[in-house]
């Protein structure tokens, strides 16, 4: 029997309640509890962030609005979104932003109740022995969401392994969609038990497809290009789903919040339209923006500000595998970020990360020093997008579009959304076949 919203609800021990958000249950649904300004009154909010279901458990308190630590979107008392980074300073916040608050929140006897419905009884009883409070519940996406073991994954490569962690004569155990796969190395072979339809290493990675591929390999060209130098950072693993990352490694407006002592310029928060071309398999995207750029040796010297221009070429191919072209335009150098992604098990995701280093034309290749720089910093900016996903509790990347709110800044995750629902349904007529 689903449980009834109709009624007052005890959440929290006033005194538990402050400017950290409290999460709570009531009624069946979830909310956070908090006080918008210290011994102030307090409010309920939904428990997530319309935007990209950010879970407003991490959100924080600024001068009395709660603030969604992902992209920076402001709420008020009453729920109403006033601030939307992305859009600038004169952009409007869509309807659909504002928060659906309960019907009403009080503190009494030493409680805070909720009542998500209007009720017949308008303050809350004296309880006669202390209230119990249970968790709260899961929201889940009403539409369906693209999960690490959607079937569809089966006719895909995959990367399972980075090549030298694979020795001559050796063996290696990884994780795939579930299930556990061996690899071997034998006379410069490399084979996999159980038999998949193919294995096969390409760009220093070892890919395995399960089931006969059907989809679009991701090229990079800077690979066969004297000008840059590789390196490869040590696979890193995310508690989630590769979509839910993915959707984070293209969009431009995390970074001055997620960011912001690494990469993110925190007073530059407007982003500016960019093009989406759609392609066989998946996108291109182009973004110019500011960013700070801590790693460029001139800004030490003096030459050039921390404060650079960049433009960033985004490709994406489905399922799980993107290259970003990051240009200095200021510097002439240039930086290309390959993220694969490995969809071990519905909460678990293998991170295979690549740079590609150019100092600019007519500029030396870049040292040693230099590069290491680089995988320093990607390192640190990796780790803060696994910490930002550890927040997260979703078993996949929403596909239906009313799930979310969604504004210009977001034409490349809508782009991965679509082209996610190409290649599910791409896979279910291989299935069918």
């Amino acid at each position: 029997m689903a449980p009834t919203s109709t009624g007052w609800f005890p959440v929290a021990r006033a005194t538990e309640v402050g400017t950290t958000p409290v999460p709570v249950g009531a009624g069946g649904r979830s909310y956070v509890v908090v006080r918008l300004r210290p011994s102030g009154e307090v409010s309920a909010f939904p428990a997530h962030c319309p935007h990209r279901l950010v879970p407003l458990a991490s959100a924080t308190v600024e001068r009395g609005r709660l603030v969604c630590p992902a992209h920076g979107w402001r709420f008020d008392a009453e729920g109403r979104c006033v601030d939307v980074p992305s859009l600038g300073a004169e952009g409007t916040p869509p309807p659909r932003a504002d928060l659906t608050t309960p019907w009403a929140v009080e503190e009494r006897h030493g409680w805070v109740w909720i009542a998500p419905d209007p009720t017949a009884v308008r303050v809350p009883p004296r309880p006669a022995e202390p209230p119990v409070t249970g968790p709260a519940p899961a929201d889940r996406p009403a539409g369906p969401v693209f999960g690490n073991l959607d079937p569809s994954l089966e006719h895909a490569w995959h990367p399972v392994a980075l090549s030298r962690e694979l020795r001559p004569g050796g063996w290696l155990q990884v994780r795939l969609l579930g299930r556990n796969w061996m690899l071997s190395r034998a006379d410069g072979e490399v084979t996999a038990e159980p038999p998949a339809h193919g294995v096969r290493e390409r760009f220093g990675v070892v890919w395995l497809a399960p089931a006969e591929p059907f989809d679009v390999p991701l090229e990079v060209p800077e690979g066969g290009d004297r000008r840059f130098v590789s390196r490869w950072l040590p696979p890193l693993r995310s508690p989630g789903p590769a979509g839910p990352i993915l959707d984070t490694f293209l969009d431009a407006t995390h970074g001055p919040f997620v960011h912001a002592t690494t990469i993110g310029a925190a007073d530059v928060t407007e982003v500016g339209p960019s093009t989406v071309v759609p392609e066989p398999g998946g996108f291109t995207s182009v973004q110019d923006q500011w960013c700070d750029n801590p790693v460029d040796p001139d800004v030490a010297l003096g030459g050039r500000p921390l404060r650079q221009r960049r433009r960033t070429t985004y490709t994406f191919r489905a399922p799980f595998q993107l290259r970003l072209r990051q240009e200095f335009l200021d510097s002439g150098a240039t930086t290309t970020i390959v993220y694969l992604l490995q969809p071990e098990d519905l909460d678990s995701s293998r991170l295979y990360v690549c740079l590609l280093l150019s100092a600019g034309p007519g500029r030396p290749l870049p040292t040693p020093a230099w590069a290491a720089e680089q995988i320093a910093l990607q390192q640190q900016v990796l780790e803060e997008d696994i910490r930002s996903q550890g927040t997260l509790d979703l078993a996949g990347l929403p596909l239906d579009r009313r799930d979310e709110v969604h504004v210009p800044a977001d034409a490349r995750g809508l782009a991965l959304r679509q082209a996610l629902c190409d290649f599910t349904a791409a896979g279910r007529r291989q299935l069918a076949a």
